[in-house]
């Protein structure tokens, strides 16, 4: 009975067929010789294929197998995925149902990759339906379940109605009770939609079967005979031989009569149109309901109909000459070899590519190296005579630091007896008031050339680091440094506050960090308004020394900190009372700290003053 659901199903499938196959069959055959599309001829052989199942599984094969070969010459995508499916069915009928799963489930591969999702449906349900057959009723209900929710969003929802109607006949035990009214109005309503009478009559089956079901027996008779009476009204005879079948079944345990009548009718039909499984099928019904009977003539009559139908079976495999077992391995071995010949054939398509960039990189290096051989001469005489002008500019360059220190050392002579005298002048109460003033000017100039001709002095423009190494104690260098400072700050009225809390030793050059200390102090005066508050403060960090140098000054604007560093560098700007800043201290800081292995930076905000920091190692205790 499996089996036959099985063969139903597949056969509403193609809704077309309400008047029979053998008319479509002869039909089909008649049109093929004037088909021109190429395409078109191989969905008609295909076609032709399903129809013919029934009568002879080989005229199914033969069709399925011509579509194919034509179809793969074509690379026709859906023509290969048809084909796939008719071949399950002919392993399906055949009985081989695990290859059945494999051309199943094949055709479900190449209808996804075309997104053919009403094809996917059905390629679903049937992997379903042989999972039934092979007893794996779980794996059968989640694949069910899996065409179902695959379906869900198909605007030609056709295929559902077959779907709904075989899950509840098949599993209507595992679906809940409050589920099935729906699963059964769902499926009629999609039936009614397209007008397909043979999924209506099912459903009046299938209702049927649920009225007996549930103690309504008269109930469920009435609506399947009239389920029989609707289905060979409508020349839908192979469908009303499985009601016919179901009636004789319900009447067999009660009237005898009534059920041989039935399968009678049903066995009158199979020999009319040719039903071979049908027949088969009915002339056991019949045959088993006279032994029980002890019939002997009647159980003899039907037995030997079995035995020729089974001859007659045999006569057709014989005569078809086919070995499908040998097609199915012989088609898995082609396949096989096909995916390989493609995997040889990019192999060999990568090693071509391969090969012509190998000769594409070979002629590139070749040209290069000829391109470098005509160049390496050039840049070996570039590349000596820039050696000669580095020597050139070496010497050049220490020659004009030189030469700036002799010039800054003669000028310091003059330039301080001219601001001595300056500052000896401008006191005298004698001189004119403008005398007084340019006295003023005077030594103030004066007073920065010294600055200027100082740092010069201390500037190691050769990069030649000349330094005297001595453990010295950070904190008494910082209140040395600020007690020579304090004088400077009462110009400004200005207050040096140190707090100096590292009490650590560093081994360093005591003039030159004095001269770093001395730099940062001084600009943080000279860029600080009157009375204002420089803080300087030593703290330990791990194992190295912080100084900080902190101003409540103008602050350095964002775009120039980078540039503080640069030695003559165009950050520079006039003190808070119009001091000339140079644009060397903070050059020669960096210098010295550098020396020392250590850091400087700094840290500032507009209008809020400037925090200026070095970082030394400190001597390990």
């Amino acid at each position: 009975m499996k089996k036959l659901v099985s063969i139903f199903s597949l056969l509403v499938l193609w809704g077309a067929l309400c008047y029979g196959q053998i008319e479509n069959i002869r039909k089909l055959q008649k049109q093929l010789p004037f088909i021109n599309d190429s395409l078109r001829y191989v969905d008609a052989l295909n076609r032709l294929a399903m129809l013919s199942y029934e009568n002879n599984v080989d005229s199914t094969f033969f069709y399925t197998e011509k579509a194919r070969n034509i179809a793969s010459r074509l690379r026709y995508a859906k023509g290969l995925a048809d084909a796939a499916n008719n071949l399950g069915i002919v392993y399906d009928m055949k009985g081989n149902l695990q290859l059945a799963l494999r051309y199943y489930n094949n055709a479900y591969n190449r209808y996804q990759n075309i997104h053919d999702t009403a094809n996917m449906v059905e390629a679903v349900m049937n992997i379903a339906m042989v999972y039934q057959e092979l007893g794996r009723n779980q794996k059968a209900i989640n694949e069910y379940k899996k065409a179902i929710a695959t379906g869900s969003n198909l605007s030609r929802d056709s295929i559902l109605s077959i779907l709904y109607y075989n899950y509840l006949i098949q599993y209507r035990g595992s679906i809940p009770a409050d589920s099935i009214p729906f699963y059964l109005n769902k499926a009629k309503g999609i039936a009614t939609k397209y007008k397909d009478r043979r999924v209506l009559l099912a459903i009046e089956q299938l209702t049927a079967d649920t009225y007996i079901k549930d103690n309504q027996h008269d109930k469920g008779i009435t609506l399947l005979k009239q389920a029989a009476s609707d289905a060979i009204k409508s020349k839908l005879y192979y469908m009303s031989l499985d009601i016919l079948i179901e009636l004789g079944d319900l009447y067999a345990p009660t009237d005898s009569a009534t059920a041989v009548s039935y399968y009678k009718e049903g066995l009158n039909i199979t020999e009319q149109k040719e039903y071979r499984v049908y027949n088969e099928l009915i002339s056991k019904k019949l045959y088993n309901f006279y032994a029980s009977k002890n019939d002997i003539k009647q159980a003899f009559y039907y037995s030997r109909k079995l035995i020729e139908l089974h001859e007659e079976q045999e006569k057709v495999d014989n005569a078809s000459g086919v070995d499908f077992i040998e097609y199915a391995l012989k088609d898995q071995q082609l396949e096989s070899a096909r995916v390989q010949s493609k995997y040889e054939l990019w192999f060999l398509f990568l090693a071509v590519l391969v090969c012509m960039l190998t000769i594409i990189i070979l002629l590139v290096l070749w040209r290069s190296w000829k391109q470098l051989r005509k160049t390496s001469g050039a840049l070996r005489l570039q590349f000596d005579q820039s050696e000669d002008t580095m020597e050139a500019l070496e010497v050049m360059n220490k020659n004009y630091a030189r030469l700036i220190k002799v010039v800054a050392h003669d000028l310091r002579n003059p330039i301080s007896a001219i601001n001595s005298i300056s500052d000896m002048l401008e006191p005298d109460e004698k001189l004119p008031a403008d005398m007084k003033e340019l006295m003023g000017l005077i030594r103030i100039s004066s007073k920065n050339s010294i600055d200027l001709i100082n740092d010069l002095l201390q500037t190691d423009f050769d990069q030649e680091q000349h330094f005297k190494m001595e453990v010295l104690n950070i904190d008494e260098l910082l209140g040395e440094c600020l007690s020579l400072l304090n004088f400077r700050a009462k110009d400004k009225n200005q207050q040096l506050i140190l707090n100096a809390k590292a009490g650590v030793n560093i081994i360093g050059d005591r003039e030159k960090l004095w001269r770093v200390i001395n730099n940062l102090v001084v600009n943080a005066m000279k860029f600080s308004p009157e009375e204002g508050e420089i803080y300087v403060e030593s703290t330990l960090s791990g194992n190295n020394v912080i100084i900080a140098v902190k101003d409540t000054g103008m602050g350095i604007p964002a775009d120039i900190q980078s540039k503080v560093f640069d030695p003559f560098t165009t950050a520079k700007r006039n003190g808070t009372n119009g001091e000339q800043p140079f644009g060397l201290g903070l050059f020669i800081s960096k210098q010295i700290v550098d020396a020392h292995k250590g850091k400087i930076w700094l840290e500032s905000e507009t209008e809020k003053g400037s925090v200026f920091y070095v970082e030394l190692p400190a001597l390990e205790k």
